[in-house]
């Protein structure tokens, strides 16, 4: 499908593709964001967790998902236009009709949580709609251009999907799936100030208040090395507190270890790639993080 749109601010008419509307909910960090769902799902029962909850759960926690994410391109598409990295978006391109991008956004959502209300449980819908509306609106159009901590406050909202996954399955909000959400929590600031320090001149054109904009690139990269330590000392309670066993310890003990060493290049600052190293490299990293965990729910049963 290919097809011809006339912007309302431009000369010439801009072509769009279907791609342009799944580029909207930023597939990838969807992904991401389903893999910790799907962690909290399995560790939320003995074996393995129903079927029926996994897919329509997965289902409906995605799309609502891409739903955040597309409203994410319609209310930042005037900072997007102006940063290289995410120029090219398409509504910050203005490939792609604001109203359009706004109707995609919305019915995304709907039927996301509209899955989640309907084949899940109404706790789950509810708990997907406060986390779609905590990062599309509270985030991206509040916090964001408010306070230099706004990946901090912010980052709640992100960290909600081992939760969603948990409470899909088992209907409840337990205290281990809270500890799987402080993991994330505590590391979305590190993760995201790598990158921010990377891409500090451009947020600074945009009027962005970044930690690195506002407060400097030392300070910053201190932070980024507290925070560290502070992720892996949370990452040690499933094992302190009897969530998770050896199998787990080993896992996220070397996957710390290399985190930290990343996290210290960046505090040190003698590398200028360091940066954008360890943003990429924390991505891999709470992906390994949760899969130990995964790993040693199974290895338990399977003992």
């Amino acid at each position: 499908m290919r097809s011809l749109v006339m912007t309302s601010t431009g000369p010439a008419a801009r072509l769009w593709r279907w791609q342009d509307l799944v580029t909207l909910g930023k597939p990838r960090v969807v992904v991401v964001m389903l893999v910790c769902a799907m962690v909290g799902m399995a560790l939320a029962v003995p074996g393995l967790p129903p079927v029926d909850a996994v897919l329509f759960g997965l289902l409906g926690i995605g799309l609502s998902a891409s739903g955040a994410a597309a409203f994410n391109h319609v209310l930042d598409r005037r900072l997007d236009a102006m940063m290289l990295r995410t120029s090219r978006r398409p509504v910050a391109s203005r490939r792609l009709p604001t109203p359009l991008a706004l109707a995609w956004a919305t019915l995304l959502s709907m039927i996301g949580i509209g899955v989640l209300m309907w084949q899940v449980n109404t706790l789950t819908a509810w708990l997907t709609l406060a986390s779609l509306i905590g990062y599309a609106l509270i985030y991206t159009a509040f916090l964001k251009r408010a306070t230099p901590q706004n990946i901090t406050i912010g980052g709640l909202a992100g960290a909600a999907p081992p939760l969603l996954g948990w409470v899909a399955v088992s209907g409840e909000v337990h205290p281990d799936a809270l500890l799987l959400v402080l993991i994330v929590f505590a590391w979305t600031p590190p993760h995201f100030w790598a990158l921010a320090i990377h891409k500090r001149d451009e947020y600074a054109r945009a009027k962005v208040p970044m930690l690195p904009v506002t407060h400097g690139e030392a300070f910053t990269r201190l932070q980024i090395w507290l925070y560290g330590w502070l992720t892996v000392a949370i990452t040690l309670l499933p094992f302190a507190t009897g969530m998770a066993g050896p199998v787990y310890l080993a896992g996220v003990t070397a996957l710390n270890v290399r985190f930290m060493v990343w996290n210290w290049r960046v505090w040190r600052g003698h590398d200028p790639r360091a940066p954008i190293a360890a943003f990429w490299f924390s991505i891999r990293y709470i992906l390994g993080v949760f899969a130990a965990l995964l790993l040693d729910h199974y290895a338990v049963l399977l003992g």
